[in-house]
């Protein structure tokens, strides 16, 4: 398992090589890209803030996603993630932002989605999604995976050459 700074380190460096910044939005991650984007020295010239909207009372106070911002947007999507990075993008002014959205266990979700699933969205110059399914019903090592495949998801954002 890589350490939080082993994470985020790359996409640190770009960003601050470039001047850009970043927002975080995190559900089943608990914090752990927050975590990892702080971990890195001199994050406060990259790092905008983050939140973690586990719950629906959370959404709506911190990053005020109510069911208009998601009308017609299935839970657990790519395109439900995407909304939440552009909100939390837009609130921060940031240029990027990252959402996460996931069941990290040990039970699936309500609405049928598996334990081990996440889908996570960058937002920005260069917007990319993912879904991340480990197979997995072991909590812990799931929010380490999905984190891993947010910061992967990231670094091609931001290595793309549209960006």
């Amino acid at each position: 398992m890589k350490s939080l700074t082993d994470m985020s380190l790359a996409v640190a460096q770009l960003l601050k090589q470039r001047g850009e910044t970043v927002a975080v939005a995190e559900t089943s991650t608990g914090g752990l890209i927050s975590s990892a984007l702080l971990a890195v020295p001199g994050a406060s010239a990259y790092y905008k803030g983050g939140s973690v909207i586990y719950t629906l009372e959370s959404r709506k106070q911190l990053l005020g996603i109510g069911r208009s911002q998601v009308e017609g947007l299935e839970p657990m999507t790519e395109a439900m993630a995407l909304r939440f990075a552009e909100v939390a993008r837009a609130q921060l002014k940031a240029t990027w932002s990252i959402a996460e959205l996931g069941i990290a266990g040990p039970t699936g979700a309500p609405y049928g989605v598996d334990a081990g699933t996440s889908v996570v969205a960058v937002d920005g110059p260069r917007p990319m999604t993912i879904t991340v399914a480990t197979g997995s019903s072991d909590r812990e090592e799931n929010m380490w995976a999905f984190s891993a495949a947010a910061f992967q998801l990231f670094e091609r954002a931001l290595d793309d050459p549209l960006t």
